[in-house]
């Protein structure tokens, strides 16, 4: 809120009359009046007038034209203060107190206080209009005293009211107006960036595919090929599968840059991600003399993540302390509760380090730190997706590094305590298993389809106590489409981020086999905001269930699908 200088006005205006200086005569005077209704009346000008309270008392035509209310629905009602934007408010009012070291309400007190005390001050102000749209302003504000009232900072007693005169501030609208046009050209362009990008990524990946399968089935052969063609395979598949790489950081990328990627938070097992990590890097690891340990859990580690992208962004640091260390090094894997709440995994190696230099240009796209003629593969984009997801997880990521020493990257996400069944009701909750059913009744199939094990312990458990159900699980959208054809399930319960195939995915791909389009499936999913929500149930999901789960919603919602699922077979139950 910027204050702008002015010098008084001519004509003092008190109460509703104006007052005319010594020496008028009375034609100057009912001129004088004729300007001052003029004034009050004028489209151009806004003029608001109160009561000695702040209450709105006059509101002109002008007011009216820029605000968009109606005197009627004002006048006795509002102050200003009510009518501008709340941190403008709050920024003058924190200025007033500063200036004259006594506390000042972020309301029409810090409009009125400098008026108050026979000071007027002409501010740029932001109204906040009737249709929520904002208004910006150049606004006069001036006590109004009863005549023959002395302008003392102490007595106030003879203030009536107070006037506001605000006209349009055309140069601060143009300019807003201006960037939110230049914001809107800048998103227009990043989107339209972000689908070449996945445009571009889908078919390079189905391009790739092809050429990926037939070169593995060229090497595995019968005969096998003959070494120099072997060794021509063998440039292929590691050029293909390093563009296949560098295409799924560019989907990553776009995915993430459009507001399009989807993260599933929800208490993620640490330990377990490292086994899986450890499993998949070792062999990587070995084939270069490199040594990998890891932590050892002496207690159950949870943190609040996306499963599926803690494993990414915990390979790409690993991966990268492999390629860029000394023959015969060592990478180490560690853990650490930070007082902030927040784990961090650090990932340590015995490379040659980076200079100050370089560290402060990592996280960059396309900067490879001066290792492009190198002879390791890479783009530079790794660390920078895995920087966006990190921080779309609501953590933090870094490096530490000396040359000659190695380097440390880790990043850090918030602990969450271990994942567990939220109960509607102690009563039901606590009430005792079924008991077993009469010979010969047959079970009802349930697929849950989830790649997180914690979870799908949790759903295992809860079925058991159902002994009219069985359970089948998958770890996969592909998985868990193939166990669909061939187990014919009741239910399917679907978790929507996965590896590979999500949850969406795999519900088209249900819906659009005839042998599975009549199962219904139900979402079971850690995205809870209204839009996941309605995305779930527009894609075609029986219902959304959001965890963690609620014993009774799930089996309410599950029993609900059942029903459906026996009244769409005619009667009949599958086994």
């Amino acid at each position: 809120m910027n204050k702008i200088t002015s010098d008084p006005p001519v004509v003092e205006v008190m109460g509703n009359a104006a007052v005319a200086p010594e020496g008028w005569d009375k034609e100057t005077l009912r001129n004088t009046g004729s300007l001052q209704n003029a004034i009050l009346h004028s489209t151009n000008l806004s003029i608001i007038a109160t009561d000695k309270n702040g209450v709105i008392a006059f509101f002109n035509a002008g007011a009216e034209r820029m605000l968009g209310y109606a005197a009627s629905e004002v006048v006795h009602k509002s102050n200003p203060g009510d009518l501008l934007d709340l941190d403008e408010l709050m920024a003058r009012a924190e200025a007033l107190s500063l200036e004259y070291a006594t506390p000042v309400k972020p309301d029409f007190e810090a409009l009125a206080f400098r008026a108050s005390r026979g000071i007027e001050d002409i501010y740029e102000l932001t109204y906040i209009c009737k249709d929520r749209s904002r208004a910006p302003a150049v606004v006069s504000i001036t006590a109004l005293r009863q005549e023959g009232g002395e302008k003392t900072a102490d007595d106030k007693s003879d203030i009536s009211g107070y006037l506001l005169i605000g006209t349009s501030n055309s140069v601060r609208t143009r300019t807003e107006v201006e960037l939110l046009n230049a914001k809107a050209a800048a998103e227009k362009t990043s989107f339209a960036k972000s689908d070449f990008l996945l445009q571009l990524s889908h078919e390079l990946r189905t391009s790739l595919n092809v050429i990926l399968g037939f070169a593995e089935l060229m090497e595995s052969g019968v005969p096998p090929p003959p070494p120099s063609q072997k060794k021509n395979l063998e440039q292929i598949l590691v050029s293909g599968r390093y563009l296949l790489d560098l295409t799924n950081e560019l989907l990553d990328r776009a995915l993430i840059e459009s507001g399009q990627v989807t993260l599933s938070r929800e208490p993620v097992s640490l330990a377990e991600v490292m086994e899986e990590c450890r499993a998949m890097i070792e062999p990587q690891a070995k084939r270069r003399y490199i040594s990998v340990t890891f932590p050892r859990f002496e207690a159950p580690c949870f943190i609040k993540a996306d499963r599926t992208r803690v494993k990414q962004i915990l390979m790409n640091l690993l991966l990268n302390a492999i390629k860029y260390n000394k023959p015969g090094g060592a990478v180490s894997v560690e853990y650490t509760l930070k007082p902030s709440g927040a784990i961090r995994v650090s990932v340590h190696d015995t490379g040659n380090g980076l200079t100050s230099e370089q560290l402060s240009q990592l996280f960059q796209p396309f900067n490879r730190l001066g290792q492009e003629a190198g002879t390791e593969e890479g783009a530079g984009i790794g660390l920078i997706v895995s920087k966006q997801l990190v921080e779309a997880m609501g953590g933090t990521i870094g490096a530490t590094s000396a040359v000659g020493e190695g380097c440390m990257f880790w990043f850090e996400l918030n602990a969450a305590a271990a994942p567990q069944l939220t109960f509607a009701d102690s009563a039901r909750a606590a009430a005792p298993p079924l008991p077993p059913l009469p010979t010969g009744t047959p079970l009802r199939t349930v697929l849950y389809v989830e790649d997180n094990p914690a979870n799908l312990e949790l759903i295992k458990q809860l079925i058991a106590r159902r002994p009219d159900l069985r359970l089948i699980t998958a770890t996969n959208g592909i998985l868990g489409t193939a166990s669909a054809r061939a187990n014919q399930p009741e239910v399917i319960l679907m978790d929507i981020n996965m590896p590979g195939m999500n949850g969406i995915e795999a519900l088209r791909i249900l819906r659009a086999d005839p042998s599975t389009a009549h199962i219904p499936v139900i979402a079971l999913s850690a995205n809870a905001m209204p839009e996941d929500i309605e995305i779930g149930y527009e894609s075609g999901f029986f219902n959304y269930v959001t965890k963690p789960i609620r014993v009774t919603q799930l089996m309410e919602t599950l029993d609900a699908a059942l029903r459906f699922s026996h009244a769409a077979s005619g009667g009949a139950t599958q086994k």
